[in-house]
């Protein structure tokens, strides 16, 4: 059975997925669910999985440009435009051809049409003619196959047919949960965020672990982290924040290490306990936002031994990446404003004047030998507050924060949920 003549969707194409093999179905059924959970709360659009492409019917929906914008942050989407459905037959093609280039104005235009089954006898070659053809005695446009001002997009399946002329590239990588979980040291700076966002492109849920030094230092960290976690949220749907008190465990590394050694104690100490909050999150790895030679605590004799002390895999996205990079990823993703804003974190406390840079293993298992570093280690597991986001807010099984980490966890309209620490 053909589909209907007319009616409005969201096609989209993905290219990665497809690359998978056995595991094709499984990344398939992610990406779909994905999809799915973008638009929750815009209104029903039915998934279609298609050979090649995923189409959303929106023929009745009230809002189909914001679908398209939603699906903009959809890992694992090669492309996407709203298109016109239509009949796999020549005259239909023609008839969705004008409804695609309606209220447009082109000097110079090409076809592109895929018959990807050859149900209709017309080859690509010859659907680029026919349709060219139309659209020129409609609107005396020129053809331009190489610098053309609109390009007409024409896919023809067996039983049905798409044409649209807003292809727009989509985010790539894997869809959100197909690759497993990591934790993400999460700072209120820069870096951090945008390590995260690239592991959500490699198809990983993160979980964030920030650091604070409340009552130390006001907590306007806290906040950042908070609304660091809420907009990535919008990529991957689900979060989990662990916000951990470092203030007291600094205080403890000033008065028994010296000074230059005192950075690389605090990360080892970050990255023990981050560890034990990952393994109880059931994360697989950590992530850092580290840059090879950004500053004292990132290079790369300070980076193997703090490294040192994980068993977990630690991960660092950005290894490569200079400032400049990094900072313009994070005005795409939408993260520098938030990290640009003003605050104090633990970073800022008790921090040496000139940090040492090379720090050895041995040295550092010295320096941590006048230290109780289980009972530390502990003390910021057991005082780490979770916190839980959702997007969009109310679609996922977690709300707002509960006044106090004795309490259990309760709903509330805003759109994230404390609970008692791991």
């Amino acid at each position: 059975m053909t589909a209907p003549e007319r009616g409005r969707c969201l096609i989209v194409h993905y290219h990665e997925v497809s690359l998978k093999r056995g595991n094709r179905p499984v990344f398939l059924r992610r990406l779909q669910e994905n999809l799915g959970r973008a638009i929750a709360d815009l209104g029903p659009a039915p998934v279609l999985q298609l050979p090649g492409r995923i189409v959303l019917d929106l023929e009745s929906h009230p809002a189909p440009e914001a679908v398209r914008d939603r699906a903009d942050r959809v890992f694992g989407l090669a492309n996407l435009a709203l298109a016109h459905r239509t009949a796999p037959t020549l005259d239909a093609l023609r008839r969705a051809v004008e409804r695609a280039i309606a209220g447009r104005s082109f000097a110079s235009f090409r076809i592109t049409a895929r018959r990807a089954f050859k149900t209709l006898p017309h080859t690509s070659i010859e659907l680029n003619r026919e349709l060219g053809a139309h659209v020129q005695s409609r609107t005396g446009a020129r053809v331009d196959l190489e610098h053309a001002e609109l390009n007409v997009h024409v896919e023809v399946l067996p039983d049905r047919a798409f044409v649209y002329a807003d292809r727009r590239p989509g985010p790539g990588g894997l869809p959100v949960g197909a690759s497993g979980t990591v934790a993400a040291l999460l700072s209120g700076g820069i870096d951090s965020p945008v390590a995260a966002w690239r592991m959500m492109k490699r198809g990983c849920r993160v979980v964030f672990v920030h650091f604070h030094s409340v009552p130390y230092l006001p907590d306007l960290s806290i906040g950042k982290a908070r609304d660091l976690a809420e907009r990535l949220t919008q990529w991957q749907y689900e979060s989990r924040l662990f916000l951990v008190p470092f203030g007291e465990i600094q205080r403890e590394v000033v008065l028994h290490v010296p000074a230059p050694a005192r950075v690389v104690a605090y990360r080892r100490l970050m990255v023990r306990i981050a560890e034990a909050i990952a393994r109880r999150a059931g994360a697989g790895a950590l992530v850092t936002g580290e840059s090879l030679g950004q500053v004292a605590s990132q290079t790369l004799e300070n980076m193997s031994t703090i490294g040192a002390v994980a068993e977990l895999p630690i991960l660092r996205p950005l290894i490569g990446m200079d400032k400049l990079e990094i900072t313009d990823q994070a005005r795409a993703i939408g993260t520098f404003e938030i990290s640009s804003e003003p605050d104090a974190d633990c970073c800022s406390l008790f921090v040496p004047r000139h940090p040492g840079t090379r720090v050895s293993r041995e040295e550092a298992a010295a320096m941590e030998s006048r230290l109780d570093v289980p009972a530390l280690v502990a003390a910021g597991v057991a005082g780490a507050r979770e916190e839980v986001f959702d997007f969009p807010r109310g679609h996922g099984p977690f709300f707002r924060r509960a006044p106090s980490a004795e309490a259990p966890a309760r709903q509330d309209p805003g759109g994230a949920a404390e609970a008692p620490g791991p």
